[in-house]
């Protein structure tokens, strides 16, 4: 029953990565309006912190944010269980999170650093198993450097304590985000699991899912960092391996517009002060590739005021030479 209910959840072949400080409600909402059946991930969810607050709008989630996957990190088996039971109201899947190599985290024993503990990674899935009714995931890496390699012994030890479904960042935490993704190496933990598995890292374009999809053999793509200044990237990669539709990239005026929209939900979520400056680490995602992109970037991020900063965008849009710019992966 648990393997058709994760088949019926990633039956897109896509899913939004989870990203910290970056899949809120408003990315997720974005991505969303595109892709109607892509596995949307949340930014990830401290457990520590969970226990502490309950009432955060990084729970948050709408109506149409099905199928959505909540991510959870820390290393205590019972309190993970705890806040992925408290959870359960809001997902369709909790994921733990086994891959973030970002120093703070590691230090903690979270993220990647479970990978280097196996025999804790598999109590936390057996706790956490225990105590919810819907399928759990994990997210993991290659290794924690290139000596470590043991992604393979890792995803079947997480198979045989209870996952449901793996995504797997084809890096080591050594590599953090650098380098290149080797996505041929997942092939072999495809060979040596009988779950799903979704593979990570440099997933950019549909070109690109094509050819990690088939280096890997892997069940689907998560996409990350790609859908960054551009949410319908996972829609334009699911009609491209699922039917062989190529849907051109977004032109300057589409990301421009794509932006404000983004700036207005962050707004409504979370006031306009705090919206602004939230939105301003997406700036280079949105307005790139064409001349004077970073001084203008550079303009944008000292305006605090809403109505102003769209004055700013339609500006850009003014210059013909940019008006007709079309981006190509």
């Amino acid at each position: 029953m648990t393997n058709l209910r994760v088949r019926e959840l990633i039956k897109s072949r896509v899913s939004l990565a989870p990203m910290a400080g970056i899949t809120d409600y408003v990315l997720r909402s974005l991505v969303r309006e595109y892709s109607k059946t892509c596995l949307i991930t949340t930014e990830m969810i401290s457990s520590e912190a969970l226990t502490q607050v309950k009432d955060t709008n990084i729970v948050e989630r709408a109506d149409n944010h099905s199928p959505i996957s909540y991510q959870l990190s820390g290393h205590k088996p019972d309190m993970i269980a705890s806040c992925a039971k408290y959870l359960e109201k809001y997902a369709d899947m909790i994921d733990i999170n086994m891959g973030c190599p970002v120093n703070k985290v590691v230090k903690g024993t979270d993220g990647c650093a479970l990978m280097r503990n196996p025999v804790l990674a598999q109590r936390i899935v057996r706790t956490v198993k225990h105590n919810i009714n819907i399928p759990l995931s994990v997210k993991f890496r290659l290794g924690y450097t290139y000596d470590e390699l043991n992604y393979v012994e890792y995803g079947q030890k997480m198979q045989e304590a209870g996952v449901d479904f793996i995504t797997i960042h084809a890096r080591t935490r050594s590599q953090m985000y650098g380098g290149k993704a080797d996505w041929k190496k997942i092939a072999e933990l495809k060979r040596n699991v009988d779950i799903p598995v979704f593979a990570n890292g440099d997933v950019v374009s549909p070109m690109a899912a094509a050819e990690c999809l088939e280096q890997s053999n892997a069940d689907g793509v998560a996409v990350g960092r790609g859908a960054l200044g551009e949410p319908s990237l996972l829609h334009r990669i699911e009609e491209y391996i699922n039917k062989g539709n190529y849907i051109l990239p977004p032109t300057l005026e589409e990301k421009i517009e794509t932006l404000k929209r983004h700036l207005r939900k962050e707004v409504e979520f979370r006031g306009e002060d705090a919206g602004v400056k939230f939105c301003r680490k997406f700036y280079p995602y949105y307005v790139n590739n064409f001349t004077g992109a970073s001084k203008l970037r550079g303009e944008l991020v000292l305006i605090n005021d809403l109505n102003k900063i769209f004055e700013k965008l339609d500006k850009i849009l003014k210059h013909e030479d940019i008006n007709s710019l079309q981006y190509g992966d």
